[in-house]
């Protein structure tokens, strides 16, 4: 009798736009943190850098010791934790509004614990599951997360704008929903068996090979052009342009990940190549990063932040589908690592433009150079910020083309 994996194909989806909560809800909040605590932005970007340094631990736990784990009960509990985070996260303010900032970061770090295990169990979880075309079966994965992101910017921007920010918390309770459907689907689904190294020494051996580091390196760049872009795009918006933060949200984080979202389902439908469309992609970050940081006009800016995203939506799915068709025996081996590359791109992005932003603000000479321009210090600070983003996916080309090239040797045998 043929198993049947619906019922889990659907728990990863719903866990993967979880995971879109995790990612993306403090970047809603920044301002809202800033207006109503005073949290510094060198604060409000340790966040975005805590939640992914989290998951770059759990993605280095998985790729030397993944075989000491029942992989099945792991992926059971990762939604699971994604509630007990956002809730701690959520009621922290009501009981100790003198310690608020410390609520978000142990909120953060349980909730983005859930996102180290989504990352490296819920990818391999769709491999494993017999498919025609499992290239395009991963790109679906990842487009569901991209459209999570979507709705989850949507209704969060109208909940503030209807209930005002001050009731954040109460948003955050309301999206509990949804890790919490996650986990009733997962607790009975039929969860594939997934490949792991039989012991460290395989671990080890794969390690020595430097195309998987590599490969690394192209993910690490790929997830810092995206989360850059995804974590700040609202901020920038507002800051830098005087955007309000409605459509800051919702044509700055809500389009970026519309053309996220475009960019992998266009790639599940009819995408092949996936070398090729990171070479393209990160091409086009670059000359996205650029406009958004050089243009004095706000709508060019809208549109430089909104492209961006459909060129990055391949390069963390497509580096994982490039290493693991390149590796095809390292199981979650594979994907532990490439998620730590990616968390680690993703949590040194965003930290850098609030560090930049905050520096720029404290220099009388910039200072100077901004009221030449006709800005406050502030809107000059992240167009610095957004400017330097654009070298990571400027970076992440020569690694390709290595990649490329040796694509080609191997076909050419």
């Amino acid at each position: 009798m043929k198993t049947s994996y619906k019922r889990v194909k659907w728990a990863c989806y719903v866990t993967n736009v979880s995971m879109s909560i995790v990612a993306n809800f403090s970047a809603l909040l920044f301002l809202t943190f800033r207006s109503l605590y005073g949290i510094a932005y060198w604060k409000l970007g340790m966040l975005v850098a805590i939640n992914f340094f989290t998951q770059l631990i759990i993605d280095l736990i998985f790729s030397f010791f993944s075989h000491k784990f029942h992989i099945q009960k792991v992926v059971i509990i990762t939604p699971l934790l994604t509630v007990i985070g956002l809730f701690l996260y959520a009621i922290w303010p009501f009981f100790f509004p003198d310690s608020i900032y410390t609520g978000l970061v142990l909120g953060t770090i349980i909730f983005s614990a859930s996102g180290g295990f989504a990352e490296v169990l819920i990818s391999p979880v769709i491999a494993a599951i017999p498919a025609k075309d499992p290239d395009r079966e991963m790109s679906k994965l990842h487009s569901v997360y991209a459209w999570g992101v979507v709705g989850i910017v949507i209704f969060s921007t109208l909940f503030l704008v209807i209930f005002g920010s001050n009731h954040w918390q109460w948003l955050a309770l309301l999206l509990l929903i949804i890790p919490l459907s996650a986990t009733v689907l997962f607790w009975r689904a039929k969860i594939p068996y997934m490949e792991t190294p039989g012991r460290i020494s395989g671990v080890l051996q794969l390690m020595k090979d430097k195309t998987l580091w590599i490969f690394v390196f192209i993910i690490f760049f790929g997830g810092a052009s995206e989360v850059t872009m995804a974590q700040w795009s609202s901020g920038y918006l507002e800051n830098a342009f005087g955007i309000p933060k409605v459509w800051g949200d919702l044509f700055g984080v809500a389009a970026f990940s519309v053309m996220l979202g475009f960019g992998r389902s266009l790639y599940a439908k009819i995408g092949k190549n996936v070398t090729r469309v990171l070479l393209m992609g990160s091409l086009g970050a670059v000359v996205c990063y650029f406009i958004a940081a050089m243009t004095p006009n706000p709508v060019i800016g809208l549109v430089a932040c909104a492209i961006t995203g459909f060129c990055v939506s391949m390069l963390w799915p497509g580096s994982l589908i490039a290493a693991s068709d390149y590796f095809p025996a390292g199981g979650v081996f594979i994907y532990a690592m490439m998620a730590a590359g990616g968390d680690f791109g993703a949590s040194v992005g965003p930290q850098l433009v609030g560090i930049i932003t905050d520096i720029a603000i404290a220099q009388p000479k910039l200072l100077l150079i901004a009221e030449t321009l006709g800005m406050h210090i502030e809107q000059l600070g992240m167009k610095l910020g957004i400017f330097i983003g654009m070298f990571f996916p400027l970076a992440a080309i020569p690694l390709i083309l290595i990649i490329k090239t040796k694509e080609n040797e191997i076909q050419s045998l």
